[in-house]
């Protein structure tokens, strides 16, 4: 029987947060001590956003020599928190100065296609024309590569106000499902920001959030 292939998804690990209950080091550090314990190492990793809590390039200096331990490709995208600038020096990441980070990447097996949900200076987030037109026409070129679509924001109802007030608006995540329903070769929607498991259908596929490290 063929190995299978292992994405791992990591997100918010926030590395120079003050706010939280512990320290975020000490958080992404146990994270990554937890997958290097697991029997099938992951083939890449996905890091869904709010890598630094102040966008600073000394905290991404730490998510960089973190992650390296794993030994596998890497790839990351912005969270609300991160500097967009600041994420592509660390990363080697594509795109001009401030604009969103978006890319494609061949993963083998599969495709990984980022998409940057974020508003520079707020927490709620946004999915607008251009990036849509992008996601759309991105999608449109490999029609049957089994693709995972991963942002920060999740394109999800979290039925809290707290969290929908700085999620997505609802016209953005119903112009992301009329994109989805077009290319049935997208088998997941991964984000994170909500720091917890939550997991739905949205366009035909599943759309899930995961925790914080």
């Amino acid at each position: 029987m063929a190995r299978p292939f292992l994405l791992l998804q990591l997100s918010d690990p926030h590395i120079g947060a003050t706010w939280g209950l512990g320290d975020p080091v000490e958080g992404l550090t146990a994270a990554v001590d937890a997958v290097l314990g697991l029997e099938q190492r992951p083939d890449a990793v996905v890091v869904t956003g709010d890598l630094a809590d102040n966008g600073a390039d000394d905290e991404y200096r730490v998510v960089v020599e973190l992650l390296a331990r794993l030994e596998a490709p890497f790839f990351v995208l912005p969270g609300n928190h991160d500097d967009r600038d600041a994420l592509r020096r660390a990363f080697g990441l594509p795109g001009a100065d401030g604009a969103p980070i978006q890319y494609s990447a061949d993963l083998g097996p599969l495709r990984l296609v980022v998409v940057d949900s974020t508003r520079p200076g707020e927490a709620p987030g946004e999915l607008d024309e251009t990036r849509l037109t992008w996601l759309d026409a991105e999608l449109a070129g490999e029609p049957r590569r089994t693709t995972i679509v991963a942002m920060h924001h999740p394109p999800l109802v979290m039925g809290s106000v707290a969290w929908d007030e700085i999620g997505l608006p609802d016209a953005d995540r119903r112009a992301l499902a009329a994109v989805l329903e077009r290319h049935p070769q997208v088998r997941r929607v991964v984000a994170g920001h909500v720091h917890q498991t939550v997991l739905a259908e949205l366009g035909g596929c599943i759309a899930m959030a995961v925790p914080s490290t």
